[in-house]
């Protein structure tokens, strides 16, 4: 991801994405450069627009998100439940052996 955002940094600045420029952002943000992934993006990102890219991406992430987001509200509310049922489940005996197997 820091590539990417390195690109974004250079268009945003109003500079030029090249391999140089992309290698400058992260060795001055102490990040370790792989010069391959640096061609592959500047490569990749030849002939695009990035604007229009940019603008596409972010008008399908509020629509993308919104139904992941309700999923994830009721994964939590089923573990929440599920726990509490377990507990009831366990007597103190099953509980009791189950320790001891612990301690030889």
């Amino acid at each position: 991801m820091e590539y990417i955002y390195s690109a974004m940094v250079l268009h945003a600045a109003g500079k030029d994405i090249t391999e140089e420029g992309i290698k400058n952002i992260l060795e001055a943000a102490g990040i370790e450069v792989n010069d391959t992934r640096i061609k592959a993006l500047t490569s990749s990102l030849e002939g695009i627009d990035i604007e229009e890219a940019m603008a596409s991406a972010v008008s399908a992430a509020p629509a993308a998100a919104a139904p992941a987001l309700g999923g994830e509200e009721k994964k939590e509310e089923v573990k929440k439940e599920e726990p509490e049922e377990e507990e009831e489940a366990v007597s103190e005996e099953e509980a009791a052996a189950g320790l001891g197997a612990l301690f030889g």
